[in-house]
């Protein structure tokens, strides 16, 4: 999901998985005013569900943005048979972070379902 994709997924209703564990957060009063704006324009989808959506979006666009850092390790052929090299940037590292605590979360706690 990308954060300008967002407002056509409020349009609708969204569903997903949800964790038990919250996170607290202060916010600008131009961020909080924004965001009350938004819970006014979309009012079938909770404060929460939009800060969820939000957050889930600025976090695949940091991933998508991510410098990628060209290696000399041939990992891949592409389909013209060019190399494709290992990426030295911060991508790896995140992804491989990101499914351990993925492999954590879903271990710890069973998830629950959002309407």
């Amino acid at each position: 999901m990308k954060v300008s994709e967002l407002a056509t997924i409020w349009e609708d209703t969204a569903s997903g998985q949800l964790t038990h564990s919250s996170y607290t957060l202060h916010l600008s009063i131009e961020d909080a005013a924004k965001l009350e704006a938004l819970a006014e324009m979309y009012p079938k989808r909770p404060t929460e569900l939009l800060l969820s959506d939000l957050i889930s979006a600025a976090l695949n666009d940091l991933e998508i943005s991510m410098p990628y850092i060209k290696g000399n390790k041939v990992i891949a052929r592409d389909e013209m048979g060019d190399p494709m090299f290992e990426d030295l940037g911060p991508t790896p590292r995140f992804l491989e972070l990101t499914r351990k605590h993925l492999d954590q979360i879903k271990h710890e706690e069973p998830s629950v379902s959002a309407n």
